[in-house]
Parts: structure tokens; C-alpha cells; sequence
């Protein structure tokens, strides 16, 4: 079975190295995936010698710098930004497959205990004794802003909270020497040096970003960003996700 599996695999890989023609492709893509695009880009590379040249911000930035005119082929965002720069002709309408989804986690330094998050009570515990806590002012974490109103410590935070840019939630804890937490998506999280991962918002309390990819409407490569776009959402791929944190 495992042979047969190989076999299929190499098989699939041999297809797209087939059918793709470009040698490059930028790629415009949300932060929270980097680790895993930047893997999956290198396996990509290996297999078809197309490099994909990535291209990473939060999806707002990736949104705006496409509304710029900052060239790409194609773009990896959340579906809404998709909607919004569709109704601008910025990219081309048709199917938008989901590659993948981020949860969101939290992460304390590396010198400190873990901490048991793993049921709501638990988790507002812990979030009460923190000295600080950081996460940033888009999606993930206006959303984690609720999570606490749930919980009914909002207002008992609120002097220790630090509201960032998506990447600069780490800097805080970094820099500090008492219970400091960060809160972001989880591949952020667990590959951010310095950080330990304490684990994800439990039950349903956690909340996903799901991601969509599209190629731009001025790529010349349509053909090998359709490509890569169905290389994204195979077996192999998404094995590649779920290793770093995207489901």
C-alpha cells in the first residue's frame, strides 16, 4: 500500500512538472501561512523548477498593495479580501478552491512554565494572571478581542493589553520578565523563536481564517498559476499544511 501510495504520488508530481511552463511565479500571500508556503514553495521548486517567489503581509497589506498596482501572478487571502479585489478587476473571477484554514493560539516565552489553556475555564485562569497581553489589531485578533468579552475578563485585561501589527505581537513577551502571552494564529506561534506554544483557544472558543488562492487578472501566467493553485489543494500539500499548523 505504502509502495502504491509512493508511486501515485510521484505520479502526480511528474503531472504538474508537466504542465507547467513558467520558471517563476510571485506569489502575494497572508503572513500566518509563511511557514508552510515557504515549504511547500520549496517542494514545488524540486519538482516543476518553477521558483515561486513569496511575497508575504497580512492580507489587508496584500489587499492594498494589489489595489496599488504591485504586480503579482496570483494572490493567497482571506475570501472576503478575494471578494473586495474582485469587484475591482483586480483578479480573475472563477473558481476559488480553499487551500486551508489558521486557528488561533497562544504562545508565552520559552523560559516560562506551560500553561494549561485546554478548557475555557482553564484558559481564563491563566489570562487572568498574565502581566501582559499582546495580539494585533486585524482579523485574528478583533476576533480574540470577543473571546475575551465571552470569557467576562475584557474589562479586568484591559490595562495589560498591547494591541500590534500581526507580527509584532511577540515583542512584548520577548522583552519582558513576568507572565507575558502572546495571541495570534497558530503557525505564527509555534514557529516564532523564543516562543512557547502553550496551545489553541479550546473548544468553540477557537475561531479559523480561511484562505482562498486566485491569480491576478495581469498575470501573463495564468496556465501555471492554475498550476500551482491545484498543486496547493493536493494530498501532498496538505500534508505539508497540517506539519505546520494549517488545517
Amino acid at each position: 500500500m505504502c509502495v502504491i501510495r509512493s508511486v501515485l504520488l510521484t505520479a502526480a508530481l511528474l503531472a504538474f512538472a508537466g504542465t507547467t511552463e513558467a520558471t517563476e511565479l510571485k506569489v502575494m500571500g497572508d503572513a500566518p501561512l509563511g511557514p508552510a508556503l515557504s515549504k511547500i514553495a520549496d517542494l514545488y521548486r524540486q519538482q516543476t523548477n518553477t521558483q515561486i517567489d513569496l511575497v508575504l503581509a497580512p492580507s489587508p497589506v496584500v489587499k492594498q498593495k494589489i489595489e496599488a498596482g504591485e504586480a503579482a501572478d496570483m494572490v493567497i487571502v482571506q475570501p472576503d479580501f478575494v471578494d473586495e479585489l474582485a469587484k475591482a478587476g483586480k483578479v480573475i473571477a472563477g473558481d476559488r478552491p480553499i487551500i486551508g484554514r489558521v486557528g488561533i493560539g497562544l504562545g508565552t516565552r520559552s523560559d516560562r512554565p506551560a500553561w494549561d489553556i485546554s478548557t475555557p475555564e482553564k484558559l481564563k485562569q491563566s489570562l487572568v494572571g498574565v502581566d501582559t497581553l499582546s495580539f494585533n489589531k486585524v482579523q485574528s485578533g478583533n476576533y480574540f478581542a470577543t473571546v475575551l468579552e465571552r470569557l467576562g475578563i475584557a474589562e479586568i485585561l484591559k490595562p495589560k493589553i498591547v494591541r500590534t501589527s500581526p507580527t509584532g505581537i511577540f515583542e512584548p513577551v520577548l522583552k519582558g520578565n513576568g507572565n507575558d502571552v502572546a495571541v495570534g494564529t497558530i503557525p505564527l506561534v509555534v514557529t516564532t523563536p523564543g516562543i512557547r506554544y502553550l496551545g489553541p483557544l479550546p473548544g468553540d472558543l477557537q475561531g479559523y481564517l480561511t484562505y482562498t488562492a486566485v491569480p491576478l487578472a495581469t498575470t501573463q501566467q495564468r496556465e501555471a498559476d492554475e498550476t500551482f493553485i491545484r498543486f496547493l489543494t493536493s494530498p501532498r500539500t496538505k500534508e505539508t499544511f497540517a506539519a505546520n499548523g494549517v488545517n
